[in-house]
């Protein structure tokens, strides 16, 4: 090999070492700016994952509490009013106003089908709610109700997927891990991001809080219904906290061990961090999900007391103390496994789940409100879709992905107002149309995260939660 190459001679004055050692700081300076921007990932294993990062710009709320009617609710029957349907009970659906997708069940033969709710506008701003949310109408001068939302699922699966991950999709990380991996966690005892189910699990199972392709530390974990929200906190009987140390600092060096030519494998990473997390949990969780240290007002105010609203109350009412404590994304699900899904009897069905969650959702709107922590929390109301305002098979509604209702309130948010509109009979958006990722981007801005700043390589392509689209709404804030 010629060793006279440039490339191999030696610097021969002090003017040539510099330029050839500047070159090698700009390529440090430039990993380093590749890694803030998230286009350069480190290795799992080399950083905290999880170690708190600043945000973008300031927040408007320092976490997110969603609530998550799944099945899709009928945004013609609670938050968006359409007289026109009254007037064209029975017909069907004008040719101009006929969904997109044609072959849907029900678009020629089943005729259009009025709310049999009776509409009231409440507040200082006039705002319109139905009969079947009185408490949460109470709550309309805290909130901007979103009515030009569409999505691309038009089954359960793919919008319930679309909504938490921004593709109909499997396999991208949802918005709550997404939330981990831009800002780090507030509270290294308990976890960041958290689920809330009833009674089954959702459409699509764990997925729908899963990491996707992002390292999984970010993923969420899952609080269960009664008295022990998490499983397996308490160490065995008679092994003191000297000998748990011992064990887990022996298990996470085996771990490391076999890890050594492993780099790749997040999944090892995660359990090695995840039995860290639990044992400082012994502490922390079971005094944060504690209900026994509320007053019985609160418990109350949260309809604890009833059996109807008792597993949705009790969800929300841990979501405060969870916010109170920092964790900066809680889901929670009313519905689950597509409760809210009314093809056959709207009635029947959207009474049973209006009253499970009217009572939880006004009570912890006023609890956030009293405690001086709505102006942090943005909370978010929605299902992966909005139903039809024609009838399916006599009383029920079919899925409408083209148009449909959502709310946000606190954290910023400019109460009392709304955006965007479907047009006269409910079926598509029209005006200052807001698509999922548009939802995600706004979320994430309230958080103080710039979606299009938020990314990760993957298979070669800076990733971003908003796949290829989203923006932001401002003028959903103050």
């Amino acid at each position: 090999m010629d060793r006279n190459l440039s490339h191999y001679r030696r610097a021969s004055t002090r003017r040539e070492f510099f330029t050839r050692a500047g070159s090698g700081l700009a390529g440090i300076a430039l990993a380093h700016m590749l890694h803030e921007d998230g286009l350069l990932a480190a290795s799992a294993s080399a950083v905290d994952p999880l170690a708190p990062k600043p945000p973008h710009h300031p927040p408007t709320a320092k976490s997110i509490i969603w609530l998550f009617m799944e099945g899709g609710p009928s945004h013609v029957d609670l938050f968006d009013p359409k007289p026109k349907l009254k007037e064209l009970q029975g017909q069907p659906i004008p040719e101009s106003m006929r969904p997109k997708f044609t072959a849907m069940p029900g678009t020629s033969k089943n005729g259009l089908m009025p709310s049999k709710r009776t509409f009231k506008q409440y507040g200082q701003s006039g705002i319109w709610v139905s009969d079947w949310y009185p408490n949460v109408a109470q709550h309309v001068d805290d909130m901007t109700v979103i009515r030009s939302c569409w999505t691309d699922g038009i089954n359960h699966l793919g919008g319930v997927t679309e909504m938490n991950s921004g593709s109909i999709l499997s396999g991208r990380p949802c918005l709550g891990a997404w939330v981990n991996y831009g800002l780090g966690s507030a509270n290294r005892n308990l976890p960041s991001f958290v689920v809330m189910l009833d009674d089954r699990d959702p459409i699509g199972g764990a997925k729908q809080w899963s990491a996707g392709f992002l390292p999984a530390s970010y993923q969420g974990t899952q609080f269960r219904q009664g008295d022990t929200p998490l499983l397996h906190l308490k160490p065995p009987a008679g092994m003191t906290d000297s000998e748990q140390r011992n064990e887990l600092a022996l298990l996470k060096r085996l771990n490391e061990i076999w890890s050594e030519d492993k780099q790749e494998d997040s999944e090892l990473d995660a359990r090695i961090r995840s039995y860290e997390l639990a044992y400082k949990m012994q502490s922390a969780a079971p005094e944060a999900v504690d209900l026994s240290k509320e007053s019985e007002a609160t418990k109350k105010l949260y309809g604890l007391d009833e059996e109807e609203t008792r597993a949705f109350g009790t969800n929300c009412l841990l979501a405060r103390r969870l916010v109170e404590r920092g964790v900066r994304f809680i889901e929670l699900y009313c519905g689950s496994g597509s409760g809210w899904d009314a093809h056959e009897n709207v009635e029947t069905n959207h009474s049973k789940w209006c009253k499970a969650s009217d009572k939880p959702i006004a009570g912890l709107l006023t609890d956030l409100k009293a405690r001086g922590m709505l102006k942090d929390t943005l909370v978010v109301w929605g299902g992966e879709f909005g139903r039809t305002p024609f009838n399916e098979k006599g009383l029920g509604r079919d899925h409408n992905p083209w148009g449909f209702t959502i709310w946000m309130a606190g954290g910023g948010v400019k109460g009392g107002q709304y955006i965007g509109s479907t047009d006269e009979i409910g079926m598509y958006a029209t005006e200052r149309r807001m698509h999922v990722n548009d939802i995600h981007a706004t979320m994430l801005w309230a958080l103080g995260l710039d979606h299009l700043r938020v990314t990760y390589m993957h298979n070669g392509r800076a990733e971003r939660p908003t796949v290829v689209g989203g923006e932001v709404n401002k003028d959903v804030f103050a």
